[in-house]
């Protein structure tokens, strides 16, 4: 035998091995995975201009009593919900006073009035509690105290409303009152700069997290608009983006990122550790189409902005 030929039965031996090493490795690493715990609950809504229809349901807000508040991009209006997803009401539709063009953030303040963002005149609309216009700020454009193509926005535990500009690539801050605070962040791709920001909302410890649309990031800051930390990038697998839109924040601070490229739900521990996803492009249930905003109602469920589809699609999270 040359000294360069392996014996037949050490060859079997070794493919043996190979094959139980890579058999224990599988098992190992598919006992590693976060298992993936979303479960349908209910779905409503379907396209139209009634009232319980949607044409591009944008994003969600909820107040003291558990209603579900829903902005529609398209056919200019808010409408709210019970939790189970019966219609209550419709407000600011473009005849009424305050009524809106092209509504997406959507936010309510310690007073129980709620704020709604206009993406095409850059008016936030302030209505009381129970709907009634009670004011407008900002407006369009780049000056300190104006707006541009503004999103999902959150009223933080400082009483301060922050609004992520897509037009402006910055966060605009104001009180309840309306009155202009302060900006942070430009356009850019360095940390701390924004490209097209679609959502910020803030945890139980104060610490802000912007969906960075243009950037395929999450990025966090503190209150006063610090940088403190990012995580993602451009694609497909486990923490990773294409246009992340929508965000959520549970009572644990976990983070739960929509995204319209890719067309799934990812959640995250407070640090951005990747916990599971689910979700792809479809129009069957628990399918998504153009996914934009997330909320966790006072049930604990996540609801979700199934845009494309003219729906709304509700998830028990764990």
């Amino acid at each position: 035998m040359s000294q360069f030929q392996i014996p037949r039965q050490i060859c079997f031996l070794d493919c043996c091995h190979l094959i139980g090493f890579l058999t224990l490795t599988f098992i190992l690493c598919a006992c590693s995975l976060e298992k993936v715990d979303a479960e349908l609950v209910f779905i409503f809504g379907e396209e139209g201009v009634e009232p319980g229809q949607f044409k591009y349901v944008e994003d969600f807000a909820v107040d003291g009593n558990g209603n579900l508040f829903i902005t529609d991009a398209l056919n200019g209006n808010v409408q709210v919900f019970r939790a189970d997803g019966t219609f209550v009401s419709m407000f600011g539709v473009a005849k009424d006073t305050g009524g809106l063009r092209k509504p997406e953030g959507i936010a309510i303040d310690e007073d129980g009035n709620i704020h709604v963002a206009d993406y095409l005149t850059g008016y936030v609309e302030k209505f009381s509690s129970d709907y009634q216009h009670m004011q407008t700020y900002s407006g369009y454009g780049s000056v300190e105290g104006k707006t541009q193509e503004t999103e999902f926005m959150t009223f933080h535990q400082n009483g301060f409303l922050y609004v992520p500009e897509a037009g402006n690539s910055r966060i605009s801050v104001f009180d309840k009152e309306g009155r202009f605070q302060f900006t942070f962040s430009h356009k850019g791709n360095a940390p701390g700069e924004l490209n097209r920001p679609e959502a910020i909302k803030h945890n139980s410890r104060g610490l802000l997290y912007v969906t960075d649309l243009g950037n395929h990031r999450i990025q966090v800051f503190d209150e006063n608009g610090k940088f403190l930390f990012l995580w993602g990038s451009e694609g497909n697998g486990p923490g990773q983006f294409r246009k992340p839109s929508g965000l959520a924040i549970d009572a644990e601070d976990n983070v739960y990122v929509a995204e319209i490229g890719n067309n799934r739900i990812q959640k995250f521990n407070s640090r951005g550790k990747f916990q599971y996803m689910f979700g792809q492009s479809g129009r069957e249930p628990g399918d998504f189409g153009n996914i934009h905003g997330l909320v966790i109602g006072s049930n604990k469920l996540l609801y979700v902005a199934d845009t494309a589809n003219h729906r709304v699609q509700v998830f028990d999270v764990r």
